[in-house]
């Protein structure tokens, strides 16, 4: 049952859908529209409880009414989602609390809905009669505040002194170290997709993501970055940042994301059990300071930023080593970052109706970049 009383079933009957948990979210409007438009049934299980996301479930209902139907229900209800499960022909699974900072005011909360809500899901597949695939969205905070790596400063931005590391990224072999309730609660999910598939034979693949951004983001200063820090920009509002501004991430366009998703599903039987960093990888990272550049040559006027102290967990650098990730699942080159934050500016700027520098100087920046 839902949170509502009704019945958790999908409103297409007699057919196997794709079911995304958080279906309505960032990444898992993405996934749906990028199934629906191969003709695949999706079944959106969301609790529509993230300012926003309910306006991305009307807009995949508009594109697809043939193809999309949805539960409001939240994946700490076991009894919804085994209900929602029982049909499906593949899983992702994107719900989650997103946050480190209401982790740390909630952590029970954040427990039950990061690993009750994944265990409720892998008993269900877990009693299945046959073998149905789940593809897990983690996080790269599962290897911890990566203190012992030794950085220095290049002009705006942390670089690691390795030049390994600084060459290819974090790589999977990096020992797991769990630090805030978040990373706790994710990375002990991680492990048990993971085991389901050692355990039980459930077809399991985890994704451990850097930062996602692209249209449909409702991006918050405590996560989403990239479109967070945008849609201040754009409304003329500052940006808090917390720590120096040259802590380094690397950014991957959610097209690209939704790529390396739709390939784990597709060569599941031979990545069952595994895990993969999924990010921009060194070409596509970035410090804070250097989006905000970008940015005001974007919008074409200085952004207002304020500091304040370092956040708890928070890494000064993370940068995906990505290369298991594109040669397991022949991954193309993603997509160059300053291109793809145009795109968003641009997308942000027509849904929120604010003002931005005209968009053949955006894409000529751009390209200027690239080449």
């Amino acid at each position: 049952m839902t949170k509502d009383g009704s019945a958790a079933s999908p409103a297409i009957p007699r057919r196997r859908p794709v079911l995304i948990t958080g279906g309505a979210g960032f990444i898992g409007s993405n996934l749906a529209d990028r199934f629906a438009s191969e003709g695949y049934d999706v079944l959106v299980y969301d609790a529509l409880a993230r300012p926003g996301v309910d306006a991305n479930l009307v807009w995949l209902k508009k594109r697809h009414p043939a193809r999309i139907s949805a539960v409001t229900a939240d994946v700490r209800d076991e009894a919804a989602a085994a209900e929602a499960a029982k049909d499906a022909q593949a899983v992702f699974h994107m719900a989650a609390q997103v946050a480190v900072t209401t982790s740390l005011v909630s952590p029970r909360e954040d427990f039950d809905i990061n690993v009750r809500g994944t265990l409720n899901l892998l008993d269900a597949l877990r009693k299945r009669t046959e073998p149905v695939p789940l593809i897990f969205a983690s996080t790269n905070k599962v290897y911890g505040d990566l203190a012992d790596i030794a950085l220095e400063k290049e002009g705006d931005a942390y670089v690691p002194l390795d030049p390994d590391i600084r060459s290819t990224g974090i790589g999977e072999r990096r020992p797991l170290d769990f630090h805030t309730p978040y990373g706790c609660s994710k990375g002990a999910a991680d492990q048990y997709v993971l085991d389901y598939a050692r355990s039980f034979g459930v077809p399991t693949c985890v994704l451990r993501m850097s930062c996602i951004y692209g249209q449909r983001q409702m991006g918050t200063e405590d996560q989403g970055w990239v479109a967070h820090f945008l849609i201040q920009a754009l409304k003329g509002e500052p940006i808090s940042i917390y720590g120096d501004g040259c802590q380094v991430r690397d950014v991957l366009d959610i097209s690209d994301a939704v790529q390396a998703y739709a390939a784990a599903w597709k060569k599941i039987g031979s990545i069952r059990g595994r895990a993969f960093n999924l990010g921009g990888g060194p070409e596509n990272a970035i410090s804070l300071k250097q989006l905000v550049a970008h940015i005001e040559t974007l919008i074409g006027r200085p952004v207002e930023t304020n500091y304040s102290d370092w956040r708890a967990g928070d890494q000064r650098y993370y940068v995906s080593d990505t290369r298991l990730a594109a040669r397991t699942l022949d991954l193309k080159k993603p997509v160059p970052w300053r291109q793809g934050v145009g795109a968003l500016a641009q997308w942000l700027s027509e849904e929120r109706g604010l003002s931005l520098a005209p968009r053949e100087a955006i894409f000529s920046q751009a390209a200027e970049a690239v080449s």
